[in-house]
């Protein structure tokens, strides 16, 4: 049965008695009651039966109540600034609920930004803080699908563990192996994207090019990678990464070698930082120096970043504070520095396109960000 006018003026009159149901869940419920009548005209005896099924009402043998109003539709992908897609997901519904799962939260904006995301476009959508120990996050999981949550955030530590309930990933979050956005879809399956990826790269100053330029990343969690690879894709020679456990790195290495094969990578210990004179642009995606946990304290200290050459990038992926120690210390000595800020809100609006299909106002996310720290 096409999408028709007796269709959509059923749609539109059960929406006014309040029934929330989609044009493609009430289009299922007609032609089910087609084919019921047809099977019954068939086998009709006599023409007075015909009359009385003609006559009768539709029976509707689903309570409204618990139909599903979350139907989303995949369009055509919307490109990332360089080798990923993530298909744009449109739904009808009006409400819905997301929220961010980590642990801790306490340091987390995401409220306020996705609240003022939703609001510059016009929906009366939801966002909340579900803090969620590694332990729990079985029934966190079991949680939001029987709540009707439409989606949500991942953070850490749950970045890479959370992949293990995912029906599908898409290209970048499959790269990277770890997730940060996940759609619940209205049969309960799950898929995940990783925006980090774009929110990263988009942070970075255009007049800041990084091609032919030596990176060095501090860590090898969700967040690093997720760096690794925007730098990988964007022209840089040689990536060193830092780590407290090299034999711990090494399929690490060799994966991200088979991806990226122009690209040179190397391991070295964290600890044993000494000469960081090759390095164009340093990111610290440990959680050293966040609000909360370790906020006085850097992953590198003075005497060896100032071993920087003059010009290099200092990019701090922590947005709370604004200013870590090791931001100040670059600043102190002259360096260019990039705080978590934008990369956050870049990674949020793009989060926002996979669960609506539009795009939120950046700089509405942003003042939410900066007046709540």
């Amino acid at each position: 049965m096409a999408i028709n006018k007796e269709l959509y003026e059923r749609y539109k009159k059960l929406k006014a008695e309040g029934v929330n149901i989609t044009l493609a869940e009430l289009k299922s419920q007609m032609e089910e009651e087609q084919n019921n009548s047809q099977t019954q005209t068939m086998s009709a005896p006599n023409n007075n039966l015909v009359k009385d099924i003609e006559k009768s009402q539709p029976t509707w043998t689903t309570s409204y109540s618990n139909i599903q109003t979350q139907k989303p539709i995949e369009t055509n992908p919307t490109p990332y600034q360089g080798n990923f897609t993530t298909p744009i997901i449109q739904n009808e519904q009006k409400d819905k609920k997301f929220g961010l799962l980590g642990y801790p939260l306490g340091h987390s904006l995401s409220t306020y930004i996705h609240n003022a995301g939703f609001k510059s476009l016009g929906f009366n959508y939801t966002y909340e803080l579900l803090e969620t120990p590694p332990e729990n996050l079985v029934d966190r999981i079991k949680f939001l699908k029987s709540n009707n949550y439409a989606g949500f955030n991942v953070t850490i530590p749950l970045k890479l563990p959370v992949t293990m309930f995912l029906n599908e990933i898409d290209t970048s979050a499959d790269i990277i192996g770890a997730v940060n956005t996940v759609v619940i879809n209205p049969d309960k399956t799950m898929k995940g994207y990783n925006t980090d990826v774009i929110g990263f790269r988009n942070a970075i100053p255009s007049d800041f090019s990084l091609v032919g330029k030596i990176a060095g990343v501090l860590g090898t969690g969700g967040a690093a990678r997720a760096a690794i690879t925007a730098l990988a894709t964007s022209g840089v020679k040689q990536i060193k990464i830092y780590t407290r456990s090299i034999p711990n790195s090494i399929e690490l290495l060799k994966f991200l070698r088979s991806k990226f094969s122009t690209v040179e990578f190397n391991a070295f210990q964290i600890e044993y930082i000494r000469d960081l004179s090759d390095i164009n642009i340093l990111v610290n995606c440990t959680p050293i120096g966040m609000q909360g946990r370790s906020a006085d304290m850097t992953p590198v200290e003075e005497n060896e970043l100032r071993t920087l050459p003059e010009g290099a990038l200092v990019y701090d992926v922590i947005y709370n504070p604004k200013k870590t120690r090791l931001l100040k210390l670059a600043q102190k000595n002259g360096y260019k520095t990039i705080n978590g800020v934008d990369m956050f809100i870049y990674q949020a609006i793009e989060a926002e396109k996979i669960w609506t299909g539009q795009t939120p106002d950046f700089k509405d996310m942003k003042i939410a960000a900066l007046e709540n720290l």
